[in-house]
C-alpha cells in the first residue's frame, strides 16, 4: 500500500487513480491539483496544476482513448479541463467551463461510448452537460435540477445497445440539498434532459450519489446523506426504484461520500468520523460489513 504524506498544504478533498492505476490525481483547499506517478510501493510528484481560484473539490480522469485528460471543479464556479502533451509531458488547460453562478461541486466523465462528455453539478441548483467535439469545439446543456443546490452526480453504466436504438442512452443521477436524488434521461425528441424518477428517503441533505458502474443482477444506486444514513436503490420488476438501508444503525457521523468498486459489488462509504467502511451484499440480499480502511 502506498501512503503519500504532506501532499498538500490544506485539506485534500479527492484522490483518483487513472484508468491504468499508474497515476494519482489529488485536489485540495490549497487551490491546487497534484499528479503523482505510482509504481509498486513508490510514488513521485510529477506536476502541480495551478489554475483554480478556490478550493478544488473533485477531479475526474477521462478515458485514455481521449488522451491524458483530467477535469477538475472548484468553489470558484469553474470546471477546468487539463491535458498532457505526450511529447513534452507538460500539462495545460485546454478548456474552461464557466456557466455556473456558484461552486461547482462535482465533475464526472460519461462512459466513453458516449464520447468526451462531462457532467457538472453546482450549488446554484443547476446541472450542466458539456460535449467536447473532435475539432476542439464544445457545446453544453444546463438545467435546474435541485432547488437549493446540487451536491453530486453520477452516470448510469451503458447497458447493451440494441439494433433499434444504436446510440447508447444518456442517463445519470443527481443529489441535492433538497434531501432528494433524481434520475435524468436525455430525450432526443425534446432535445433535453427529463426527470425520469425521484428518489425520496433521506431526511437531510444528500451529500453524494454513486451509480454502480457495472450491471450485475440489477442496477444499484447508493446515496449518502447528512442524516447519517446510506440508502441502496434498485429497481423492482415493474421498473420502480426501491430503497434499502445499508445498515439499520445510523453511522456515527455525517456520510460524505460513497463509491463503488469497478466490479460494482463493493461499496465504500466515508464520513465525518474520518473512517472509510466497505460493504458488500450477501446471498440473502442484505448488506454486510466487508471491513474498514484504516488510513
Amino acid at each position: 500500500m502506498v501512503t503519500i504524506g504532506n501532499a498538500h498544504d490544506d485539506l485534500i478533498h479527492d484522490a483518483v487513480l487513472d484508468y491504468y492505476g499508474k497515476r494519482l490525481a489529488t485536489c485540495s483547499s490549497d487551490n491546487t491539483i497534484k499528479l503523482f506517478d505510482i509504481e509498486g510501493e513508490s510514488y513521485k510528484l510529477v506536476e502541480t496544476l495551478v489554475g483554480h481560484e478556490g478550493p478544488v473539490w473533485q477531479v475526474s480522469w477521462a478515458h485514455p482513448k481521449f488522451g491524458s485528460i483530467l477535469a477538475s471543479c472548484s468553489y470558484d464556479g469553474k470546471a477546468l479541463i487539463w491535458k498532457e502533451q505526450p511529447e513534452t509531458r507538460q500539462w495545460s488547460i485546454i478548456a474552461e467551463h464557466k456557466v455556473h453562478q456558484a461552486s461547482v461541486n462535482s465533475v464526472s466523465w460519461a462512459p466513453h461510448e458516449l464520447g468526451a462528455v462531462l457532467l457538472c453539478s453546482s450549488s446554484d441548483g443547476k446541472v450542466s452537460v458539456v460535449d467536447f467535439k473532435d475539432d476542439g469545439t464544445s457545446s453544453h446543456v444546463i438545467f435546474d435540477a435541485h432547488a437549493i443546490g446540487v451536491n453530486s452526480a453520477s452516470w448510469a453504466p451503458i447497458t447493451s445497445v440494441d439494433s433499434k436504438s444504436p446510440t447508447p442512452e444518456r442517463k445519470f443521477v443527481t443529489c441535492g440539498s433538497d434531501n432528494l436524488a433524481k434520475i435524468w434521461k436525455f430525450s432526443a425528441k425534446d432535445n433535453k434532459y427529463v426527470e425520469e424518477a425521484r428518489l425520496e428517503g433521506h431526511s437531510d441533505w444528500v451529500r453524494d450519489v454513486s451509480w454502480s458502474p457495472s450491471v450485475l443482477i440489477r442496477s444499484y444506486i447508493a446515496t449518502a446523506s447528512q442524516d447519517r444514513t446510506v440508502l441502496i436503490w434498485s429497481q423492482d420488476k415493474s421498473g420502480k426504484w426501491q430503497k434499502q438501508l445499508l445498515t439499520d444503525e445510523k453511522f456515527p457521523d455525517v456520510c460524505w461520500r460513497c463509491s463503488w468498486s469497478l466490479s460494482g459489488n463493493i461499496l465504500a462509504v466515508s464520513g465525518g468520523d474520518n473512517k472509510v467502511s466497505l460493504w458488500k451484499e450477501n446471498l440473502q440480499g442484505k448488506w454486510e460489513s466487508a471491513g474498514e480502511v484504516d488510513q
